[in-house]
This record gives C-alpha cells, structure tokens and sequence, in this order.
C-alpha cells in the first residue's frame, strides 16, 4: 500500500505514515518500492515478529495518553498525586509492554482473516 493509502486507512497524514514506516523500514520489518506500483510491504516473519519489535522499532513511545507531568506544575495537590501514581504507571506500562511481546504478527493476521470473513458473512445476508 501507499503511504496515501495507508493514511486514509489511518485517517492521519501521509507524512505521519511516511515517518512512522522509516523507522520500521531501518528494524527490516517493512520495504518500500517507489514509482508506479510502488508502496509499502511487510518484508518479515509474520510468526517470528511481536508487536514489541514493532513497538522498539518505533522508538518505544509513551503508550499511555493520560501519563504524568512532574516538571511543569506549579499545583502543590498536582505534584503529590502524580508522585503517588508515577510507580503505578511505570508498572502498567512495564505490563503492557510485556503483553506486547506475545503477540506476533501471524496471530494479528489470523484475527484479521476471521473478522473478515464474519464481516462478508453479515453483508451477504
């Protein structure tokens, strides 16, 4: 697929693929071919590759939206609930993680197939 393609699937910027895609093309889990007919293609073992390979060769982002900010507030309540919670998420996050890296991508594919075919099953009725 085209980075065009995979932004509207995403319903993000083009660039934002184009980025996100580099970074998995230096791990060797994607390979891209330019001109007409070119794109994006998965360039690796589905059932050897996790999601925290995927997930390192992003740069191991954040993966929690609502994390803390110790640095910057001036609320004294702020600062003391945050202290009390930042071994919490470090905890979820260490989880997740983890979770992360039993999940390959032959199972992600697996799942996908079965929801397709129950999805063309439900619109042929």
């Amino acid at each position: 697929m085209t980075s065009a393609e995979l932004s509207k699937c995403m319903d993000t910027n083009p660039v934002v693929v184009r980025r996100t895609m580099a970074g998995l093309r230096e791990a060797g889990l994607v390979s891209s071919e330019k001109g007409h007919g070119g794109g994006w293609q998965i360039a690796c073992d589905l059932h050897k590759v996790t999601l925290k390979d995927i997930y390192d060769a992003l740069g191991s982002p954040s993966l929690l939206a609502i994390g803390i900010n110790l640095e910057n507030s001036q609320c004294l309540v702020e600062q003391a609930v945050n202290r009390s919670l930042t071994g919490a998420f470090a905890e979820a996050e260490a989880l997740l993680v983890k979770r992360l890296d039993g999940v390959t991508l032959a199972a992600l594919a697996d799942d996908f197939r079965a929801g397709a075919r129950r999805h063309r099953t439900r619109m042929s009725k």
